[in-house]
């Protein structure tokens, strides 16, 4: 199996604790979500993870393999888009891939394949003769994302890969992780302090703060951890009290009240129907002229949780 396991991992730097008894597991074919504010501990961990870092205490087995005791096994399986560049700027595109395909063990017509394959899926073709130096920061990053792919790798690491990305690039990265998440099974673990990404890409979450677990799981289901709720806002043709007191019956409706003639509930997403409030809306004969939904945000769930934004 292509999972990844983290198990009670502990970090220090001389007296200072950099991550305190961290695990959780990404299940083969997931995109995992690791989030947190810079400096929560997010990189080191991603180094300790990829063999880079010597962990205090605790285990991460990649695939099966322990990172510590089978580095090179566990690593053969990892394709790591780390957050600072890692390129050779005077070569052209090509030559990059081509300088680190050799790397993994890559030649012949199977390497100019991949390069072929790495160019086409992060929207570089076009560019692939021209250096490095005169590339984009998002051409950069993307570049750095063909490089990890090459060879094909079962578990996909990304770290932070679109600070400093145009959305253009952006755009082609979140579109990339979804295809090979679809098409190969890859299992992603997706590292951000942007939590539009991760609500955007991930199935799974992990929040750290420094250096320590805040929640995980499902998104539904640090949402409920966090007791913030998703609001509904509509215009009916007609308003009455007797509509309201109804709907505030409703499973998973939190309050309901009008407000500048528009109705407002305050409802908790993993038991609300939106096909109970709708029903009842037909029955009472009532006609809605406008209806929308806010879901609550994972930054509203950070904010609950840790009392503080995420970029602070």
């Amino acid at each position: 199996m292509n999972n990844i396991i983290v198990k009670n991992v502990t970090k220090r730097f001389d007296d200072k604790l950099v991550l305190d008894n961290i695990s959780f597991e990404i299940k083969e074919g997931d995109i995992f979500g690791l989030i947190g504010p810079n400096g929560a501990g997010k990189s080191t961990l991603i180094s300790i993870m990829t063999g880079l870092l010597k962990a205090n205490g605790g285990e991460v087995t990649i695939g099966g393999y322990s990172i510590s005791k089978q580095p090179i096994k566990a690593k053969e399986l990892i394709g790591l888009v780390p957050q600072e560049l890692a390129l050779m700027e005077t070569l052209s595109a090509y030559d990059n891939l081509e300088y680190f395909g050799a790397f993994y063990g890559l030649g012949g017509k199977l390497l100019k394949e991949r390069i072929a394959e790495a160019l086409e899926v992060t929207g570089l073709n076009e560019k692939k003769k021209v250096k490095v130096k005169k590339f984009s920061g998002g051409m950069k990053r993307r570049l750095n994302l063909a490089v990890a792919i090459m060879h094909r790798p079962k578990i996909l690491i990304l770290d932070e890969p679109t600070v400093g990305v145009d959305p253009q690039s952006r755009n082609y990265i979140f579109e990339f992780i979804k295809k090979i998440n679809k098409e190969y099974n890859t299992t992603v673990l997706y590292t951000s302090h942007y939590m539009e990404e991760i609500e955007h890409l991930c199935n799974e979450i992990f929040i750290l703060d420094e250096g320590k677990e805040i929640a995980s799981g499902s998104k539904s289901m640090i949402k409920s951890m966090a007791n913030i709720h998703g609001t509904i806002k509509f215009v009916l043709d007609e308003n009455d009290d007797e509509i309201l007191l109804k709907i505030k019956k409703l499973q998973g409706v939190k309050e309901c009240f009008i407000e500048n003639e528009t109705i407002l509930i305050h409802i908790d997403e993993t038991r609300f129907n939106l096909e109970e409030l709708l029903t009842l809306i037909a029955k009472e004969n009532k006609k809605i002229k406008k209806f929308n939904v806010e879901e609550a945000s994972l930054e509203e769930v950070f904010l609950s949780l840790t009392g503080k934004k995420l970029r602070d």
